[in-house]
């Protein structure tokens, strides 16, 4: 099947070329936020890699109410549209209720599904009446194939401009599991696939400031595995000091370390590359 090219800003997503969505998990106070960006358009520019900026102005499934969820919609717009005018990034943020899209879409450039929303008609179908892409993430409790099902709603919806997210599928208690099915399941769609690796570290269930809230360790080996399966782009998120994190302070990396990570990342999509027709040959 030929994969559609979903364009965000100057990135083909879908292409040959990898592409990377970063940024801090939650948006926090200005200064993490714009430090974040000036390291990730450094990276950008040393390894040729292109970045979505991702930041969310609210996390609506806290395991407490004492947990912070974000600035709300206002300010964080307001933060999202600095970042964007002073580096240039494209913009990428969860929307979780259905008139949450309009305002949102004023100034972002994909609108994201949470994985647990996936299947929420009325959401599903607001963010894709917007016109903008929209990143519809892996639900944890559906398997890959049915991601037909809500990619269907934004295609009846008039929107084509869809990229699909996995980031681990329920696996036990508290765990999540990454089977590299689900990316030739989701490749199926035709639409870009993306890979959101540290989110598929979390321990669900343990406080993401506590330090068993995550397995970084993984995090090289389960990249490496999605990139040689041949998905389009990555997801990390990335902070400058992540055990102060005020979300997923266990799961995401060190602004520090990614260009490190990232380099043998590269190196392995452009393998895959070389050989992706004789896999699909083999299909």
């Amino acid at each position: 099947m030929q994969k559609k090219i979903v364009r965000v800003g100057d990135i083909e997503c879908g292409s040959d070329e990898l592409f990377l969505i970063s940024g801090p998990c939650v948006i926090e106070d200005e200064k993490i936020m714009m430090t974040v960006a000036e390291r990730l358009k450094e990276i950008s520019e040393r390894l040729g890699i292109k970045i979505i900026y991702k930041s969310s102005f609210m996390k609506d499934n806290r395991s407490s109410l004492d947990y912070y969820m974000g600035p709300g919609l206002e300010a964080g717009i307001k933060i999202l549209a600095k970042v964007k005018e002073q580096f240039g990034f494209t913009l990428l943020t969860d929307v979780h209720y259905p008139e949450q899209c309009a305002p949102v879409a004023d100034v972002v450039d994909v609108l994201q599904i949470p994985a647990y929303l996936c299947m929420q008609t009325t959401l599903v179908v607001a963010a894709a009446k917007t016109g903008r892409v929209v990143n519809l993430k892996h639900g944890q409790f559906l398997a890959p194939e049915n991601m037909k099902h809500p990619v269907k709603k934004i295609e009846d919806s008039g929107n084509e401009q869809i990229i699909l997210t996995e980031r681990g599928y329920t696996f036990g208690y508290n765990d999540l599991i990454v089977d590299p099915r689900s990316f030739y399941h989701m490749n199926k769609t035709g639409y870009p696939v993306v890979f959101d690796v540290t989110h598929a570290i979390r321990k669900y269930g343990i406080p993401s400031k506590d330090s068993k809230g995550g397995a970084r360790e993984y995090l090289p080996v389960l990249a490496r595995a999605g990139v040689a399966a041949g998905v389009d782009g990555l997801f990390v998120e990335a902070h400058t000091c992540p055990s102060e994190a005020l979300c997923d302070a266990a799961s995401q990396l060190d602004i520090n370390y990614l260009e490190e990570f990232l380099k043998p990342l590269i190196e392995l999509h452009n393998v895959e590359v070389k050989y992706r027709a004789t896999a699909q040959e083999l299909a």
